[in-house]
């Protein structure tokens, strides 16, 4: 056989591996049109490897002992393109579309559009601790944090 190259998984899914592990924390959520009022709420991530080049995380936020919501993201790297990918679909009924993202110093980002407006999502690394944030924009210019979390392993 033969006719093609094998892929090896390179520094770029080593960056994605940041990504997995068993992780817990606390989250605050701020007013958004989702969450009138702020609120502190507890997070759970459970999240692998795939074959070495993906990263599959599974999401759980609860509201007390309640889960108030679910997410599954997929996050890859696109060699063509030289960018970061990440996949979400959630318990909101509906798939949170395809953001393109970079990776510099310890901070991984990503930023989409929809219907609903600008989203970018942020994951900073750092010993022990990773810390996500979330924000959403009208028109790609203004930011509102939406969420800002910070997770430990489990």
């Amino acid at each position: 056989m033969g006719g093609f190259d094998v892929a090896v998984p390179g520094p770029e899914h080593e960056v994605l591996a940041k990504l997995t592990g068993e992780w817990t924390g606390t989250e605050t959520m701020l007013p958004s049109p989702w969450c009138p009022e702020a609120q502190q709420l507890t997070g759970h991530i459970s999240a692998r490897m795939l074959y070495g080049f993906f990263a599959i995380s599974d999401y759980t936020q609860k509201a007390g002992d309640e889960v108030s919501f679910r997410g599954h993201g997929v996050y890859s790297f696109d060699p063509a393109e030289k960018r970061y990918v990440m996949y979400w679909f959630d318990s909101m009924g509906g798939a949170g579309g395809t953001a393109y993202g970079t990776y510099a110093d310890g901070v991984l980002a990503f930023q989409n559009s929809s219907k609903v407006g600008h989203h970018r999502y942020v994951f900073t690394f750092g010993e022990g601790e990773t810390r996500f944030q979330m924000a959403m924009s009208a028109d790609g210019e203004t930011w509102n944090e939406l969420m800002d979390s910070h997770y430990r392993p489990a």
